[in-house]
């Protein structure tokens, strides 16, 4: 199962991509959550242009993607899940949520170091929130993120299996929670037990600095809830709350060479 899911990577995950990213985008014309305040044609040509960019990049930077190191790291016994005899599927459980849990603790770490910020905060910039705010990531940062997630597979040793999962679910869930999709407050609820909804990730890009310093999880909200940093909803209500930063609110200059310039431009902080 393991060498069937590395061989089909590519289209697994495109298909994924693609069938979330047509399914979001629907339900966000069909049932908004906010009225959106920027052009979405500038935003949507912006976002969409890096994540042409980042996954270009990342062949030319790193060869060998998480899933071809776990294949590597089961082939040389690499990793802890390689040396115990652990029955098949705990070590896939395993191994998805110990590569959550890293990407959490990723996320606090480009939050609270303020050299990773200034290339995490391009993320934050989106006045609005929707499906493409959730593939809106510095070609840079996606690099330093997928070298934290091969030293992870490389530490832990998880199954094939687990990190195509890992890495499907990852993709899909920050479309979705990052989605302006209306979900009835009653079933929020009940989801965001386990999953990180759209209401709940809104709250961490509230301009308000200690909301948006909150809700890190990209896929299971427990790590947030563990962790002491859930925070249930925004201050002003999500009709009222306002996105991305207070430095940056200059609609106009939402373009991609922006976009990629912005880390090297100084005094511009949080």
């Amino acid at each position: 199962m393991g060498a069937n899911a590395m061989s089909n990577e590519s289209t697994i995950r495109i298909s994924f991509f693609l069938g979330v990213l047509a399914l979001m985008a629907i339900w966000e014309l069909l049932a908004p959550r906010r009225p959106l305040t920027t052009s979405k044609k500038m935003r949507w040509g912006s976002n969409l242009a890096i994540t042409l960019i980042n996954p270009i990049l990342l062949r030319l930077v790193i060869p060998v993607p998480p899933v071809g190191m776990a294949a590597l790291a089961q082939e040389r016994g690499w990793g802890l899940l390689n040396n115990f005899h652990l029955p098949y599927w705990l070590t896939v459980i395993i191994g998805m949520m110990a590569l959550d849990c890293v990407i959490y603790l990723q996320h606090v770490m480009f939050h609270s170091v303020p050299l990773l910020w200034r290339l995490h905060k391009m993320h934050h910039t989106d006045m609005d929130l929707d499906v493409t705010s959730g593939l809106r990531f510095h070609p840079i940062e996606i690099v330093m993120s997928m070298g934290i997630k091969l030293a992870t597979v490389r530490i832990m040793g998880p199954p094939v299996l687990a990190v195509l999962i890992f890495e499907v679910l990852l993709n899909c869930a920050s479309m979705f929670n990052h989605s302006n999709a209306y979900i009835p407050l009653g079933i929020d609820r009940v989801l965001r037990l386990i999953l990180v909804t759209p209401d709940m990730h809104r709250v961490h890009h509230s301009i308000i600095d200690s909301e948006g310093n909150s809700n890190f999880g990209f896929s299971v909200s427990w790590w947030d809830r563990l962790f002491g940093t859930y925070r249930a909803q925004p201050e002003e209500g999500h009709q009222g709350m306002t996105i991305g930063l207070t430095k940056f609110r200059d609609a106009s200059r939402v373009t991609l060479p922006w976009m990629l310039i912005m880390p090297f431009i100084r005094d511009r902080k949080k």
